[in-house]
């Protein structure tokens, strides 16, 4: 069972992970919602059993390349997958090098989630 993080300034692009990510079969027990990278070190702070984690990388407050910064800082190695329409080659290059697992681009299909979290999850 996974218990998954998407951390997304959008209500309804978290919305549409979460019915992709059921949607592509992936076995998820628990999903966590947060709307920026501040809102979503507070749930990892809390103490909730985050498996996986999806991010966006544009949002404000603190963007996701912050985000995956400060998880790797406070030394949490749960894999981070973006999840963005940011299709730049330097901007991607810097999120793994930051500590990101992989991406996926915006808009994505259940089955591209199910290729690139199968083996996360």
């Amino acid at each position: 069972m996974a218990n998954i993080l998407i951390v997304d300034d959008s209500s309804t692009m978290r919305k549409i992970i979460s019915r992709s990510l059921r949607q592509a079969g992936l076995t998820v027990d628990e999903i966590y919602e947060a709307g920026d990278g501040i809102e979503g070190l507070s749930v990892l702070a809390s103490g909730k059993p985050v498996t996986l984690i999806l991010s966006d990388i544009n949002m404000p407050n603190m963007d996701g390349l912050e985000f995956i910064k400060q998880v790797r800082a406070n030394g949490n190695p749960v894999p981070i997958v973006m999840i963005t329409t940011e299709g730049g080659e330097e901007i991607l290059k810097e999120a793994i090098a930051s500590g990101a697992s992989d991406s996926i681009k915006k808009p994505f299909t259940p089955e591209q989630l199910q290729e690139k979290l199968g083996g996360l999850i």
